[in-house]
């Protein structure tokens, strides 16, 4: 019986500390928010002394994983990838449960976490260093890269499993340790992937779970001095005291952060292309993703047209429980989420955008956090909700007089992750790849959607430090040594 199967007979679901479940010191309970009515499980919340303890462990555990062979790991990463993908409709579920996206979307989510670890597998075998020669005759240098030692991650609620695994997995293929601390929201996908992980024989203290707030188990781990790396993502605000609290100890950082990200509809762009561009981009997985396009910045010319179509495509969405079937979108993720979202719609119609569809709660047969999406128009770039994240199901139309002015108002913001645009004109959409602003620009596509394989991040106050995914990642998760050698 594994220990998921034996978790599910206790009532809280356990720490993964130093190769052992160990209970917390407290408990929360993990809600359905499309039906708060319905228990997704009861998870262990750590202590302060249990992160240090869980930083310890792995400062031992990494020096055993990265000794083990090569194949050995690569067999680890993929026997990850292959459990993910086999379950990925039972682990799907679990993720619509805990966090509100469709059955559809959950799965989709765990199909690309165990391809991150197959990817991350094969790049354990494809370590190959360099060589050079010296200015000194007589000397040989080569170049390796060894592991970064200790890596703490804390991930966020909107992609509870994929954040978490494009982290995990390239952290585990270069031979580092892990101290997880998944967002308090969702532990229970977190959970599922941590009992994965310790099925695999990995040393004690090579991989851990410490779940727990982030104003006492995050705080204790990013200001933690024995950890050498810590990679985050969330809120541009907590971003910064993440920044500041490793910088204390001049520990490595990688930050992923806000967003408020542009799609151009340029004046020769295929309507119907846009418009779906525009629906996937802002409103899938209710919105509640750090690529969605949630400015919509249309050319004079197109707007009426674009408007027009892209209310009748907003009609069409069914709004419910993300279990059902035929359900577009689910719930938002929280009551805390929903809130805010009713409050960013009627401080837009206060700073005068004119709702011209959605944006009100719904209701449902169960009590969760439902709310139609919402479309502004008659908006400006200066307006708040134009210039901070919201993270929910609204997108703004900004009417331009024509292109040009599209990228200037596309590049207007503190933000730089995804941008896109929809046109025919190869001129326009090069003119657009040079001066658009962002990390990851797209052509006649969402903005919302990027692939494993190739580096992702922003610019400006999205991002900081190393790229994310793909070889890039190998910048982060190791360290370079110079060797110089002078036979005698």
């Amino acid at each position: 019986m594994t220990h998921a199967q034996s978790q599910s007979h206790s009532q809280v679901h356990a720490l993964y500390i130093n190769g052992q479940w160990v209970e917390g010191e407290s408990q929360i309970e993990n809600r359905n928010p499309s039906d708060i009515s319905e228990l997704v499980g009861t998870y262990a919340q750590a202590s302060v002394s249990q992160m240090g303890e869980a930083v310890s462990a792995a400062r031992q555990g990494q020096k055993e994983w990265a000794k083990t062979g090569l194949e050995h790991r690569y067999g680890v990463l993929m026997a990850i990838g292959d459990e993910l993908i086999a379950r990925k409709a039972e682990l799907g579920e679990l993720l619509a449960r805990e966090e509100g996206k469709t059955r559809a979307e959950g799965a989709g989510e765990v199909h690309r976490s165990g391809q991150f670890f197959h990817y991350y597998a094969a790049e354990v075998l494809r370590q190959i260093d360099e060589r050079a020669e010296s200015v000194r005759p007589g000397v040989e240098v080569d170049i390796r890269r060894e592991p970064v030692g200790v890596v703490g991650i804390i991930s966020p609620w909107n992609f509870p499993l994929a954040t978490a695994v494009w982290k995990i997995a390239p952290a585990l293929a270069f031979g580092n340790a892990v101290v997880f601390k998944p967002a308090n929201l969702v532990p229970a996908s977190a959970w599922a992937l941590a009992d994965i992980i310790a099925r695999q024989g990995l040393p004690a203290g090579a991989f851990n779970l410490v779940m727990g707030p982030g104003s006492s188990v995050g705080d204790a781990l990013i200001s933690n001095p024995e950890i050498h790396a810590l990679s985050f993502t969330g809120s541009l605000d907590v971003g910064r005291r993440v920044a500041g609290a490793t910088a204390a100890n001049l520990v490595k950082c990688q930050l992923e952060m806000g967003s408020k990200n542009a799609l151009i509809v340029a004046d020769d762009a295929d309507i119907d292309l846009a418009v779906e561009a525009a629906f996937n981009g802002a409103y899938s997985g209710t919105g509640q993703k750090c690529t969605a396009s949630s400015r919509l910045i249309v050319t004079e010319k197109v707007h009426d047209a674009f408007v027009e179509k892209l209310i009748k495509r907003l009609k069409q969405v069914k709004v419910g429980n993300a279990l059902e079937d035929g359900v577009s979108f689910g719930p938002v993720a929280s009551a805390g989420q929903l809130d805010s979202n009713l409050e960013w719609i009627e401080r837009a119609q206060r700073d005068g955008a004119t709702l011209a569809f959605g944006g009100e709660r719904l209701e449902r047969e169960t009590d969760g956090y439902f709310m139609a999406p919402a479309l502004f128009v008659d908006t400006t770039n200066d307006m708040a909700i134009n210039r901070e994240e919201v993270f929910g199901p609204i997108a703004c139309v900004i009417k331009v007089a024509d292109n040009h002015e599209a990228i200037d108002v596309l590049n207007d913001t503190q933000f730089g992750l995804t941008a896109g645009i929809i046109t025919d004109s190869l001129a326009l959409a090069t003119e657009f790849k040079a001066r658009a602003e962002s990390g990851c620009v797209m052509v006649n596509l969402a903005t919302a959607g990027t692939d494993y394989h190739v580096p992702f991040g922003g610019r400006k106050n999205s991002s900081f430090g190393p790229r994310e995914q793909g070889r890039y990642a190998r910048e982060f998760y190791t360290v370079v040594k110079t060797c110089y050698v002078k036979a005698n």
